[in-house]
């Protein structure tokens, strides 16, 4: 039996998805929710539904129990992540899961010090926890999500251009489902993914320039990308009404990229996948198609 944290958000909904359409049988898959509403459609196709929160331990046991193996989605509240991730991985060893799948990220080094540490530090150190329980591993080096570019780049972006301070930093955006199903063939046969991490990005590390031609040539605009300095950028955010604290963590992103932490120089998302993924025009293609030249 395999179970599914976070199965309510994007990447398990797609993983569990696959699972059931690559023939798992839905009896073998649990997933784990909090919203019973967004749990719903899981019941429709038979999925085990168990309900948990991160925050309570004694429900991540409840949940755990009988389980083999756990596709570990780590939380989104950053400022809560730290615990969080405690109770899932102290919760796993009493349980006696065998085989944890972590979703973490692609990254130059571990080291703690980077303008994205805030965000990054968690999934380091939760990565040396579950070593440190000796249950077998697989740790997926996720890429940033492509789909959650248009954060970064903005509204308008077609009419206004890129507005970013990354520089010229690159990054090997890969699309969610890529990265689910990757997550999903590992599941049919974890014993030939043990103790193994896998850096799951795409084949090129794309720049905002590169992105921006991208765009263009989606759309047929001349789509310039405008790199302002970090406190350029800062004060025409503040002027634009954003928060203080949001726009330090966008600048930290930015930042990270600009150093270079995410770039990749190796992909096994062909490997996983049996194909190669998609690149970002295509992904890019379906987030903006409505501004796309027909």
């Amino acid at each position: 039996m395999l179970l599914v944290t976070g199965s309510t958000g994007h990447f398990g909904q797609s993983a569990i998805g696959f699972l059931l359409e690559k023939g798992l049988p839905a009896t073998n898959i649990s997933a784990l929710a909090r919203n019973k509403e967004k749990a719903a459609f899981f019941k429709a196709s038979g999925v085990n539904v168990i309900f948990g929160n991160y925050d309570d331990y004694d429900s991540m046991k409840r949940a755990f129990t009988g389980i083999d193996v756990l596709l570990f989605i780590s939380g989104s509240e950053v400022e809560k992540r730290d615990k969080q991730h405690d109770n899932i991985i102290m919760a796993a060893a009493e349980t006696g899961i065998r085989h944890i799948i972590y979703t973490s990220f692609e990254r130059k080094n571990d080291r703690l010090d980077t303008p994205v540490a805030s965000i990054t530090r968690t999934h380091i150190e939760t990565e040396k926890k579950i070593l440190e329980t000796g249950i077998r591993y697989t740790f997926l080096r996720n890429a940033l999500y492509a789909e959650g570019l248009p954060l970064f780049l903005g509204e308008n972006v077609v009419e206004k251009g890129i507005y970013f301070p990354a520089g010229n930093g690159k990054v090997p955006f890969a699309s969610i489902t890529d990265m689910s199903e990757s997550a999903a063939n590992i599941l049919l046969n974890p014993e030939d993914h043990a103790n193994r991490s896998y850096r799951t990005v795409n084949l090129h590390n794309y720049s905002f320039y590169e992105i921006a031609a991208i765009l263009g040539e989606l759309t047929g605009r001349n789509v310039r990308y405008f790199c302002p300095s970090p406190e350029e950028f800062t004060e025409s955010m503040l002027k634009a009404g954003l928060p203080e604290q949001t726009i330090k963590g966008i600048v930290g992103w930015a930042n990270g990229i600009k150093e270079g932490y995410f770039e990749s120089d190796h992909s096994d998302m062909e490997m996983l996948l049996g194909r190669k993924p998609k690149d970002l025009k295509t992904i890019l293609g379906k987030i903006y198609q409505k501004a796309m030249v027909h």
